[in-house]
């Protein structure tokens, strides 16, 4: 039967009505009655019954004794999506380049820097003979620059400011050497007038560049929140420019951290993978997440499965708890997460599809009833009773699916096929107990990055891109691992700006 178009419809009238057959009357009938159900059912998806997110439902929704406004049920934890419909953004003009415009008035410090102390730095050997260059020895200032750093104190905050003096010590051979501030990594973009480098002379302190990409990164401010926030609490005036420094700093200082955790989780037992769109200046990627029992690591690239295989490597052995997206389907230990195929049953039990309605009340009894029977009774302690319960919900689920797979509604059949294509995956968990029957963990962990993009529309560039999943990789491993993040990211920035090996992120003894 053709499907009718609402244009179609709309441009049916009485008129048109008399002079149609009764065959092109009952057939139009027909056609405009699908119609009709199919715009009911999709009215009727909310987050409950469907991959729409919470935030997408109604603000005036409110549950009432277990039951959504609208009458639907309200939804579970485990039933709580992972993505976000996809809306594409389009730039009002793509060619006006991002920051302030040619002419336009600069940042000019408003405070004086009010220093505390002195920092000396003093060669400790001679660069020509390798003498220890000790006190005694006759030196002259060479530089100096301030810093200002943040003080963390028992329920305090404070900002100090220290001057870092470089001295020039001259040896008995008669060599000067010279203390220089540090350099370490760096990010180079062609054509840009000023790359990234991290180096010791720099105005913000590690500790503050970690404050502030804190409350960008897990905060989520905007850069200009973020210099109201520092102004106005902290009494420190920065210029934009240099909290959009700060946060990329932790975010070059963590790519080489995040490439070490992904060699790390080869080797993981199970991994939850699961991914969202995402936005990069108005163009649709996908946010990819992997999360293991010591690791959560974030990429941002196509929906490929390049980026699946940045991920997840020919090395990975263990086993993958997905969702039905196709790329996952070529793995072969796998386990399908059942919370999807219930918010689809759902949609089935609550919707307009005939008998449909029936096999979708019938999928949701069975597949919610099957983990809590698998949760009950966990191999090798499973009874003889309890197995042959669980042998009968899984035979009757089956058949229920092979009953339906040529059904007319194309929403039951795709339903029937998909458990049926993917039957293997989808009871693996039935006898391995390490296996999840939902994939919690990996939805879990996407929705810090989900309000994120809410708020913040994505990322404008690839060089953002890579420094925001790399800076949220380095604190949610942290958070995983029951290590202070903040403390680790001031230590790794540390490290980044003198170029020495950063610092480990410690495994806890029990992971």
């Amino acid at each position: 039967m053709a499907k009718l178009t609402i244009g179609e419809i709309a441009g049916v009238d009485a008129e048109t009505v008399a002079r149609m057959s009764r065959a092109e009357v009952d057939s139009f009938a027909l056609e405009a009655a699908d119609m009709v159900r199919r715009l009911a059912n999709r009215a009727a998806a909310d987050s409950s019954n469907s991959s729409r997110p919470p935030s997408s439902d109604s603000p005036y929704q409110r549950e009432q004794g277990g039951k959504a406004a609208g009458g639907r049920e309200a939804a579970s934890d485990e039933a709580e999506p992972r993505t976000a419909p996809v809306v594409v953004l389009v730039e009002k003009n793509p060619e006006k380049p991002a920051g302030k415009r040619p002419g336009m008035p600069g940042f000019w410090r408003r405070q004086p820097i009010v220093v505390q102390g002195d920092v000396p730095h003093r060669p400790d050997q001679c660069g020509v003979c390798h003498a220890m260059l000790g006190a005694e020895k006759v030196s002259r200032l060479v530089s100096a620059h301030n810093v200002l750093d943040l003080e963390r104190g028992d329920m305090a905050l404070q900002i100090s400011a220290k001057k870092h003096c470089y001295f020039a010590v001259r040896c008995d051979c008669g060599q000067e050497t010279v203390a220089v501030p540090g350099t370490g990594m760096s990010s180079q973009i062609e054509s840009r007038k000023r790359d990234l480098l991290l180096s010791e002379r720099c105005l913000v302190g590690p500790m503050l560049a970690t404050f502030i990409a804190a409350m960008a990164v897990r905060m989520r401010l905007s850069r200009e929140k973020i210099r109201e926030f520092l102004f106005d609490w902290l009494g420190l005036e920065l210029s934009k420019a240099t909290v959009n420094r700060c946060i990329h700093e932790f975010g070059l200082a963590s790519e080489p951290v995040v490439e070490e955790l992904i060699a790390e989780v080869q080797s993981a037992e199970l991994a939850n993978l699961d991914e969202t769109p995402w936005y990069q200046k108005g163009k649709l990627l996908w946010m990819w997440v992997m999360v293991t029992a010591t690791a959560v690591i974030f990429r941002i690239g196509s929906r490929g499965k390049d980026t699946l295989v940045e991920l997840v490597s020919e090395a990975f052995l263990g086993w993958l708890v997905t969702d039905g997206y196709m790329a996952y389907r070529d793995y072969p230990r796998r386990q399908r997460c059942l919370a999807h195929l219930i918010r689809k049953a759902v949609a089935l039990a609550e919707g307009y599809y005939h008998n449909g309605s029936g096999f979708g009340r019938e999928m949701v009894r069975d597949l919610r009833r099957l983990i809590e029977r698998v949760a009950e009774n966990e191999p090798p302690d499973r009874d003889e009773k309890a197995q042959k319960a669980i042998k009968r919900l899984i035979g009757r689920i089956k058949w229920n699916c092979q009953c339906n797979q040529h059904d007319i509604d194309d929403k039951v059949r795709a339903l029937a096929r998909e458990i049926l294509n993917d039957w293997d995956a989808i009871i693996a968990f039935v006898m391995d107990p390490l296996l999840p029957a939902t994939n919690n963990d990996a939805e879990r962990a996407l929705r810090h990055v989900v309000l994120a993009r809410l708020i913040g529309f994505g990322t404008r560039t690839d060089e953002g891109s890579r420094f925001y999943a790399a800076a949220i990789t380095v604190v949610e491993t942290c958070r995983k691992r029951n290590v202070d993040p903040w403390a680790y990211a001031r230590d790794l920035i540390a490290a980044a700006r003198t170029g020495t090996p950063h610092p480990k992120i410690p495994v806890p003894s029990a992971a």
